[in-house]
């Protein structure tokens, strides 16, 4: 593996913690918490959460991350073997489907559609208590599970590396 390539995957195992750690934060407390406000409170707040996610640093890992999780499926099938060839190819294709594909197919449609929502309607709270909070959390939930496993995956990959060159 070059060197470049090799730090770059160091970093990823950290972006891939970091992301997850915001995916955890979500499902484990911030979407419980919204759901007890009173009124359109939890709606209006995701509503703003959803516009202000473009603008920082997070949007920046995550599209980020599916770049380098192509080059690093690419470069292990193209340029590594054995199980550091698996791990980390694996690692990149657990963060696009289990992560990106899952915000793009799930998560995001669901955000759209609140984001066109009146909070003054009764539809709005329907939707926000009966279809938003139980389905975006259950597919945040899987994103936190898929960057987890993608650490996970990309660090034995890359030790498993370490490994093997060390053993030549």
């Amino acid at each position: 593996m070059s060197p470049l390539v090799y730090y770059l995957a160091h970093l990823t195992v950290l972006a891939y913690a970091l992301v997850g750690g915001v995916f955890l934060a979500f499902s484990d407390f911030i979407m419980r918490s919204l759901s007890l406000t009173s009124g359109h409170g939890g709606a209006e707040v995701m509503q703003v959460i959803n516009r202000e996610v473009f603008r920082w640093v997070f949007m920046t890992l995550f599209l980020g991350l599916a770049a380098v999780s192509l080059v690093l499926v690419v470069h292990a099938v193209f340029w590594l073997d054995g199980a550091s060839a698996t791990l980390i190819a694996a690692a990149g294709v657990v963060y696009l489907l289990g992560c990106f594909a899952v915000t793009v197919v799930f998560n995001v449609p669901m955000n759209e559609a609140l984001a066109g929502m009146d909070l003054a309607e009764a539809s709005t709270e329907s939707y926000w208590s009966g279809t938003y909070l139980p389905r975006w959390t259950f597919w945040n939930t899987v994103r936190t599970i898929a960057c987890g496993l993608a650490a996970a995956l990309l660090l034995f990959g890359l030790t498993a590396l370490s490994q093997a060159q060390h053993a030549q």
